[in-house]
């Protein structure tokens, strides 16, 4: 044993870590309770699904085909109808937001097709929402396209090449497949960052430091001590996580429970390192929760890949993405639950996060210091 680290005044300082996480009861919450908050939100309120969309369609001529073509918008699987005669009817519904695009079949669309030259439609959509709005075209004209195809018989013959679109890991093209996985990477930061930045903090507002000062204590036993507990609650919760994800969400797990634990653990040790560091040079709860949240959780939620592509954000933007622990994280889970184990893909990301943990580790030696300045 060496004489700078003694287990057992490391193992003492532990159960005391133990016994005050015990008797605080909103560190079970957030460990606990918020993530499954997180994970319904993600689960259910929060989709990036376009389908289903509300749209108005104006059917201006009472022809066959134009009643035709109608039908083939009204049972359609991306859009949920109203009806209506005119554009006057449902113009307020686009103006409230009620109804994301306008789509009019116009007069004298029967006698066009007749006549062999299908008449244009008239797709108004609801600009303040681009995506929905992109969508609502793109499908829009997709219906026309394909119901004028089939009216004209020019589907009767085989094209020379035939497309049969398939979408690997996610078939369905359902955002709660990596919304839920990417979930677990801000709870893994919260217990990770947020409430850990707030251990050394208490220590010196309690003034139990200056005590803990007075002792044999070394540094390295104090943040070993200050690590361990919350390690463990951070791989506890994300098992918590990942059950819900698998057996509530029906998010597919495709990799094994090793490769899940060694990026969890991997990720860990950068957020458990930068909560110490900002906890042991602030010395105050509320500074160090504030510095937390504008270092790691916010970061974590809108740089990481969480939510927005890192490819489509400005190029200053991604350069800034590459100082984000999470931004190593996000694919390797999301691989691991979508596609299996491609340690090609999750090892160098491990490498990444564990280098930043090393790194933010020696700042918190640093910054830790036996004195009372």
């Amino acid at each position: 044993m060496s004489a700078n680290f003694d287990r057992r005044r490391l193992v003492a300082l532990s159960i005391k870590e133990f016994a005050q996480i015990m008797r605080d009861p909103s560190t079970f919450l957030i460990a606990f309770l918020l993530p499954l908050i997180l994970l319904f939100l993600f689960g259910y309120a929060v989709s990036l699904d376009s389908s289903r969309t509300r749209i108005a369609l104006v059917v201006e001529d009472s022809s066959a085909q134009a009643l035709d073509l109608a039908s083939a918008y009204a049972h359609s699987d991306y859009f949920e109808v109203i009806p209506a005669r005119s554009v006057a009817q449902v113009r307020d519904t686009l103006i409230d937001g009620t109804a994301r695009a306008i789509i009019v079949i116009p007069q004298g669309f029967g006698e066009g097709m007749v006549a062999g030259k299908p008449p244009p439609i008239q797709i108004v959509t609801d600009g303040s929402q681009p995506n929905t709005a992109n969508f609502a075209a793109a499908y829009g004209e997709g219906v026309r396209a394909a119901w004028t195809a089939g009216e004209t018989g020019q589907g009767a013959a085989a094209p020379p090449i035939s497309l049969s679109p398939r979408y690997w890991y996610n078939p369905g093209l359902q955002s709660r497949y990596f919304l839920v996985p990417g979930s677990i990477a801000i709870v893994m930061t919260m217990i990770g960052t947020l409430l850990t930045a707030l251990v050394v903090a208490r220590e010196w507002e309690r003034g139990t430091m200056e005590a803990m000062m007075a002792t044999p204590m070394r540094m390295a036993e104090f943040i070993a001590s200050k690590v361990v507990p919350y390690f463990l609650l951070g791989i506890g919760s994300m098992t918590l996580c990942t059950l819900i994800a698998v057996f509530v969400f029906g998010v597919p797990f495709r990799g094994s429970p090793f490769a899940l634990a060694a990026i969890a653990a991997a990720f860990l040790m950068p957020a458990l390192g930068l909560g110490l560091f900002i906890s042991a040079a602030t010395k105050n709860q509320f500074v160090a929760s504030q510095v937390a949240l504008l270092t790691a959780f916010l970061p974590t939620f809108l740089l990481s890949g969480f939510l927005y592509e890192i490819a489509s954000m400005p190029w200053p933007i991604q350069a800034l993405t590459y100082v984000v622990p999470a931004r190593y994280l996000i694919p390797p889970l999301q691989t691991v639950f979508l596609a299996g184990d491609l340690w090609g893909l999750i090892l160098p990301n491990i490498a990444v996060m564990l280098g930043f943990g090393a790194l933010f580790f020696f700042l918190s030696f640093r910054v830790t210091k036996r004195s009372l300045d």
